[in-house]
């Protein structure tokens, strides 16, 4: 049954208007349903079972038409259901983000912002679209500041409304849908309210997660409420509601993104914001009606006989990520393999260049000039690379100095991102490609819980500071203005045409998990399911990260010898990838709970 997308929204007032509708739309849309089984994550499609067994044994998922790959199983039947119902990628994205706003509230949700990277099959062209929050006109560059003129600590400045910046998802799902959607807008929503109605099975990872934030959650009544109902923690296997979320998710059917934007639903987000206990923000009604998506050029680097395409600024993912594979680009790795320290100084280094010019460099261009196109100019990383032809780690790692026409001196920024987020991978029987990161920034986000849904504390990602020895810092707040992310939603290109769609949560390190995916399957010829499974190595500031409870830590020795200090640790990535060849093949990062799906 499928709702083909008309030309006026309000034709969808109809389609939507009870939680009825819901039910009845998922049960006559999902030919599954008749062979279901129940898991940690309630009732599941065969489909989804098979997949989540094909994760626990490290073997990708395939198919022929189509697939969807992200954070949460119900998620990606959501998705599923669209692309099978001859929905497009974008299509199948605003129904998983639907529904991962209400499973996986912690990562993602209407009260953030995402970037997406988009292949046409049509024109052969890549398009990204920013999604990004906005700073609030009325914060100042020294939101962040003690009045002393010192930083604030951090979760000082997170928990409340002082870090709330203007969500830009649910902007970014109505822009997708009106470019690139098939489906009719309002049926996307399906699974969504059904589950926020009749209740969804939390997971372990959410039970796990509220339990360890109770202090910060329980500051507000709201919040406290939704996740400590009766003042017990939501537990694993429990069915939560969220009736909230169903009359949110209604209004946005019936009138799309607008009602997020104005009425009745800003006006909530405002007065939550502005009346926070204890750290009140600044965000406006005025804030939200100006909130506009952006397209920006894509920063496509060539590797070996790849192109890799990603989100420019003000992300630094695509470019950092683009340096890092560039420094590379003169060596063999595929002759030194994945268990050679060789190959791990060299990706190291690679890395901790990249990250002193994302660190010197690079903001939301909107606001403050940047070298963008020098940072990746092909010269330019080669003599970054030939840096790393010593045999021993760099004993000292500072900025380059690009190719620029514009002579401002800047200082390096000091913000703190943290690990939270969720990845997003599609493609659809038409040959489209999405690859999207969508996020909250911290783990629950600002801990404002509003209309069935948490705010962002994205404003925490920028400088704390505004200048450092009379320079200024490129990523201060300044009104207006988008923070700096690492988010970075790739799709890999080879003769014009994708061949990997991939991206990851986990903060900064997003750039090392999906610049290591990349090369593991590049240059180490793994299948994807084993790329996004394969124990991390990170480094970004100097510090070897070595995931733990994994063989890779058998390079921990060899990496100190090498001159690297060396930590072990736990790196939770969430690497969700689609590779493109013959067929199609998914893989689900087994550090999480996401799946693959497709036929």
């Amino acid at each position: 049954m499928v709702r083909w997308k008309t030309s006026a929204v309000a034709g969808a007032i109809s389609l939507i208007g009870t939680c009825a509708f819901a039910q009845q739309s998922v049960d006559a849309v999902a030919p599954e349903a008749a062979t279901q089984t129940g898991t940690a994550f309630g009732t599941l499609s065969d489909a989804a079972v098979s997949a989540l067994a094909a994760k626990d044994a490290g073997t990708p998922v395939e198919a022929q038409n189509w697939m969807v790959a992200a954070a949460n199983p119900l998620a990606v039947e959501a998705g599923a259901r669209v692309l099978r119902e001859g929905g497009s990628a974008a299509d199948a994205m605003v129904a998983v983000q639907a529904v991962l706003g209400l499973v996986e509230p912690q990562s993602s949700g209407l009260g953030g912002g995402a970037f997406l990277v988009w292949y046409d099959a049509i024109s052969g062209v890549v398009t990204t679209l920013d999604g990004r929050e906005t700073a609030p006109l009325a914060a100042t560059p020294t939101l962040f500041q003690t009045p002393e003129g010192e930083p604030m600590g951090f979760f000082d400045a997170v928990v409340g409304g002082r870090s709330v910046g203007t969500p830009g998802t649910p902007a970014l799902m109505q822009a997708a849908h009106d470019r690139w959607g098939r489906y009719e807008w309002a049926g996307l929503f399906a699974e969504a309210i059904a589950l926020a109605e009749g209740g969804f099975t939390v997971s372990p990872r959410l039970a796990d997660l509220v339990a360890g934030d109770a202090d910060r959650l329980g500051r507000f009544k709201a919040t406290q409420d939704y996740f400590f109902p009766g003042g017990t923690a939501i537990a694993a296997g429990d069915t939560l509601v969220n009736a909230e979320y169903a009359d949110t998710l209604r209004l946005i059917a019936a009138e799309g993104a607008e009602a997020f934007y104005t009425g009745p639903i800003a006006s909530d987000i405002v007065a939550t914001v502005r009346t926070a206990a204890g750290n009140p923000g600044v965000l406006s009604r005025a804030d939200l009606a100006l909130y506009q998506v952006k397209e920006r050029q894509p920063v496509c680097v060539p590797y070996r006989a790849y192109e890799v395409c990603g989100m420019g600024p003000p992300s630094s993912g695509a470019l950092t990520v683009g340096q890092i594979l560039g420094m590379l680009e003169g060596y063999d790795l595929a002759a030194l393999g994945p268990d050679s320290a060789e190959a791990w100084r060299l990706i190291g280094d690679a890395s901790r260049l990249a990250f002193a010019d994302r660190g010197l460099y690079m903001a939301d261009t909107d606001f403050v000039p940047m070298p963008t196109q020098g940072l990746v100019d092909p010269t330019y990383l080669q003599e970054r690379g030939q840096l790393l032809s010593g045999d021993d780690a760099l004993p000292e790692v500072t900025p380059g100095t690009p190719e620029w026409d514009h002579a401002m001196e800047l200082a390096p920024d000091e913000s703190l991102e943290l690990p939270s987020t969720s990845h997003i991978s599609i493609v659809d029987i038409y040959g489209n490609a999405l690859s999207m990161t969508t996020t909250i920034e911290n783990g629950f986000g600002s801990r404002l819980f509003v209309r069935g849904f948490l705010l962002n504390n994205e404003l925490t990602d920028f400088s704390f500071r505004t200048h450092s020895d009379g320079r200024p810092i490129a990523n201060r707040l300044e009104p207006g203005k988008r923070p700096r992310s690492s988010m970075a939603p790739t799709i890999v290109m080879t003769n014009n045409a994708p061949t990997l769609v991939i991206g990851s949560p986990g903060g900064s390190r997003i750039i090392g998990y999906v610049a290591q995916a990349i090369i593991a399957h590049v240059d180490w010829g793994m299948d994807v399911q084993q790329a996004v499974a394969m124990p991390h190595l990170v480094n970004r500031f100097g510090t070897f990260d070595i995931e733990a409870g994994t063989p890779m830590t058998a390079l921990e020795g060899p990496l100190t010898e090498l001159g690297f200090e060396v930590n072990v640790t736990s790196l939770n990535s969430g690497l969700h990838a689609i590779a493109i060849g013959d067929g199609l093949t998914g893989g689900a990062d087994p550090r999480r709970e996401g799946i693959a799906i497709g036929e």
